[in-house]
């Protein structure tokens, strides 16, 4: 197939996490697939982190980065909400 751009949503574990320090893990997690990150308000001072990360279709590496997200200290959860091919 070929490469595409793959959005994911990663929302802290509680207020409490240091979005900027998340947004650190993230970038640390995705490793070389990583393309650019932003902060998303969600509700009642709640922020979303929005990574977008290129990879292979058909390696299956968007599973691989979201288990490896949904794994890094202070996630609460990952959800891939976009998916583009490049």
């Amino acid at each position: 197939m070929g490469s595409v751009a793959v959005t994911f949503r990663v929302m802290p574990e509680s207020l409490d996490i240091d979005i900027g320090d998340l947004k650190g893990r993230v970038r640390g997690a995705l490793g070389p697939a990583f393309r650019s990150m932003e902060e998303r308000p969600v509700a009642f001072g709640l922020k979303a982190v929005l990574a977008i990360a290129i990879v292979d279709d058909a390696s299956g590496a968007a599973d691989l980065l979201e288990q490896t997200l949904s794994a890094a200290p202070g996630v609460g959860s990952v959800e891939i909400v976009d998916v583009t091919l490049v």
